[in-house]
């Protein structure tokens, strides 16, 4: 009974549960506090953590005596080493999931040199380090031991600081942080199997547990499957799955994570394994990501990462020999990591300010100390971990992030322009490279299409592929009368989706996306965006910055009716697609739908019939190379279809035949000549990659007046599902000038407003691509 009354803190006022309780709370205000003071400077929100904890710990207000006996009990160790435990393994479960597992397997080889050259060169150094602390410090239990884990924390790197910063900083969608995640991985995998080995191998009982708790693993991995299988299904008309059935899976987490501490080992591995395989379609998935998204970042790292500072304790710094230690192992830690990962760097080709931002951010800590100590306490060798180690510990982990945190920063700062989105237009890529596409839907109507048309645009399975997928809804400007949230109805006693707010359509839009997932294995990493039409754009134009896309996928205002005629939606899905249009930093596609009789997902059974029209100019030039990987795609025919005139056609070919060799005819070139010739020549490159080897077809269009164009649009429309244009908006072709009498969509240009006319009648869809266009201040910086 007494033992029941004091876990409720009903006789103990100082009950560690509440100085545990109130020690985090204490870290997330202080915390918060910091982090206003530092945003502002481009400080992350790590470090602004640490320091919380510090302000709290014994380095300030712990240092009082009446704050140091409620905080600093000796029966709260318990409750810390159980958060902490629960704590890292939500956190690596998390991580697991959220990893890019495809661009992982791309760059596994730059990730690893990258990681093993920075853990490498630290290695030497805290090898040659170790004597000389060992013998300053006075150690003299288990030597061998000791300059081990000196060089685990010279060379180990702190993923989920490494993750949090780049969020933070938006660098985490670049390919520099990519890579500094992947790394930071494989850096911190590799150390925890280190760690392990010196556990192993000093007593070889721990051989065979660590057998059973790799097969327990992989077994749990196996359950795992079937059971985010049996919650999908039987949450089918769901959006989520229940909150029992998801508690129930971080309980098997958390159970065999507890298991493996208990008996010596760290959680950390199969924690993340855990999550890396977990399966990446379906509502379990999409839950656990957003329950422990939101639990993780807003309050378990923040509390992690306080504690971490808490237990700085600056009255380590009163000795000499013991500053001499600190700042030894301070200064090899980031020489060696600079050295390291620039060498690396430059074995790979990669530039030089790319190689010093990887060195700083793989010189991060934070998560090294508790590693160290979870295993080594629990283990039978902790014997000669005493708290003079456990210090040194802590002040190179804490006094590293605090230094490299801001470090980094300022050079992205810096160098802001470099690692901002690059402006580059599909037309200059080249097709292997990866394709990163953001898909804008406002219901799931066009959901089925959409999805069928990333898919389109993802090629081979062997090109790689980044696709997002946004559901845009309206906040309407009339207020609520009822404190709910904008999904949130109250009927009766219960809650429930309201359709206007896009309540109703989530499960079938994630269904469809799941059915692809499930059929294709192209991932979809879905979002939503609630914000009211006037400035639903600046919403989606953050979101392209942020995620690095290079096309926009944006959906037509129209849609088809049962009869097959286009029918006028919200006029404000217009005004934001014309906003985007003249705002959007890439290039932009609106697609029509005409999903009925248009175009639907390429499977096997259902080829689709695919054509690309190219009148001339930047926006042709720019859906001809979004068309390139639809011309891979094993379930599309592809064929590129030339509008010309037909009278100018010697005139062509004459040019087509003097161009290289005449210097003089190139000079005296009018503008619309010279993006003639830029046509030729990308044309030219198409024909040889794709039309040659069989991947395309081809056809030549000559006509010379507006009736000739329409016919030829009518016959082309009757032979496929899907038709591709470019806006044309920069200058007009003399075929398309005369069709501007059916203008009624001036923002799909000529040739795509007479395509979505309802007078014009056809039954195939239509993507109208515009070339995004460097600004005068882009081409100065430039």
């Amino acid at each position: 009974m007494e033992a029941a009354k004091r876990a409720m803190c009903v006789d103990d006022p100082i009950n560690p549960l509440i100085t545990t309780t109130l020690q985090a709370s204490g870290i997330l205000v202080i915390s918060h506090f910091f982090h206003i003071i530092l945003k502002p400077m481009g400080q992350p929100g790590p470090v602004a953590q640490i320091l919380a904890g510090i302000v709290l710990g014994p380095s300030l207000l712990s240092h009082f005596s009446v704050i140091k006996e409620f905080f600093l009990q000796s029966s709260s160790a318990d409750y810390y080493d159980v958060f902490s435990s629960i704590y890292n393994i939500l956190f690596m479960f998390l991580i697991g999931l959220e990893t890019d597992i495809p661009y992982l397997r791309r760059n596994l080889r730059r990730a690893s040199i990258i990681a093993y050259g920075g853990m490498l060169i630290c290695s030497i150094f805290g090898l040659a380090a170790s004597f000389f602390i060992i013998r300053i410090l006075k150690f003299s239990a288990n030597t061998v031991a000791l300059a081990n884990v000196i060089m685990i924390i010279l060379a180990t790197t702190a993923s989920p600081v490494v993750i949090r910063l780049a969020a933070e900083l938006k660098f985490s969608t670049s390919d520099t942080g990519r890579l500094a995640i992947c790394s930071s991985l494989i850096n911190e995998i590799t150390c925890v199997l280190w760690l392990c080995l010196i556990v192993i191998f000093m007593s070889w009982s721990m051989f065979g547990r660590a057998i059973l708790f790799s097969l327990l693993s992989l077994g749990l991995i196996i359950v795992n499957k079937y059971i985010a299988a049996w919650c999908d299904q039987r949450n089918r008309n769901q959006k989520y799955v229940t909150n029992t059935e998801m508690l129930s899976i971080l309980f098997l987490v958390i159970a065999l994570s507890f298991l493996t501490e208990e008996y010596g080992f760290n959680s950390t591995i199969p924690c993340f394994l855990l999550g890396l395989f977990f399966p990446r379609e379906g509502k379990t998935t999409r839950t656990l990501l957003i329950r422990l998204a939101y639990s993780v970042h807003n309050f378990i790292l923040p509390i992690y990462f306080g504690y971490i500072g808490f237990q700085f304790n600056i009255t380590y710094l009163n000795s000499y020999r013991n500053v001499i230690a600190v700042v030894l192992m301070l200064i090899l830690s980031m020489g060696g990591k600079i050295i390291g990962t620039l060498a690396a760097c430059h074995y790979l080709n990669i530039p030089e300010i790319d190689g010093i931002i990887l060195s700083f951010l793989l010189n991060m800590k934070g998560h090294a100390e508790l590693l160290v100590v979870g295993v080594l306490r629990k283990s039978i060798v902790s014997s000669w971990w005493d708290q003079n180690i456990h210090n040194l510990v802590v002040m190179v982990v804490v006094l590293n992030t605090v230094i490299s945190g801001p470090a980094v920063a300022y050079m992205l700062r810096k160098n802001s322009k470099y690692y901002s989105q690059k402006q580059t237009s599909l037309e200059f890529r080249e097709p292997e490279s990866e394709l990163r596409m953001l898909a804008c839907v406002y219901g799931s109507r066009h959901i089925s299409e959409k999805v069928g048309l990333i898919f389109a645009m993802s090629g081979t399975s062997e090109t790689p592929t980044t696709a997002y997928l946004a559901h845009l809804v309206e906040l309407p400007k009339k207020r609520r009368k009822k404190k709910l949230m904008y999904h949130q109805l109250k009927d009766g006693d219960q809650f429930s989706d309201e359709e206007e707010y896009g309540g109703n359509e989530v499960v079938e839009i994630n269904d469809t996306v799941d059915t692809l997932t499930m059929e294709t294995k192209l991932m979809i990493h879905q979002s939503k965006v609630v914000s009211s039409f006037p400035r639903m754009y600046e919403d989606v134009c953050d979101a392209i910055e942020d995620l690095r896309v290079s096309i926009v996928l944006l959906t037509f205002h129209k849609h088809q009716r049962l009869d097959s005629e286009l029918e006028s939606g919200k006029e404000g899905i217009r005004l934001t697609n014309q906003k985007l249009l003249r705002h959007a930093p890439c290039s932009v596609g609106i697609f029509v739908d005409r999903g009925q009789t248009g175009f639907h997902l390429p499977t096997p059974e259902s080829l689709q019939n695919v054509a690309t029209l190219f009148f001339g100019g930047a926006d042709d030039r720019e859906a001809l190379a979004c068309s390139k990987r639809m011309a891979t795609h094993p379930h599309i025919n592809f064929t590129l279809i030339r509008f010309q005139e037909e009278s100018q056609s010697e005139h062509k070919e004459f040019l087509d035949n003097t161009s290289h060799s005449n210097t003089e005819i190139l000079m005296e070139m009018s503008s619309r000549d010279m993006e003639a010739e830029i046509d030729r020549a990308f044309l030219e490159d198409f024909y040889k990659r794709y039309v040659a080897s069989g991947q395309a077809g081809y056809e030549d269009r000559y006509v010379n007046n507006r009736a000739q164009t329409l016919e030829a649009l009518t016959s082309i429309a009757e032979r496929f599902s899907l038709l591709i244009v470019g806006r044309g908006g920069r200058w007009h072709s003399p075929i398309t000038s005369d069709l501007s009498d059916w203008e009624e969509c001036p923002e799909l240009g000529t040739v795509g407003d007479l395509l979505a006319s309802s007078e014009f009648n056809i039954n195939c869809s239509v993507l109208v691509v515009q070339q995004h266009q460097l600004s005068e201040a882009d081409l100065t910086d430039d």
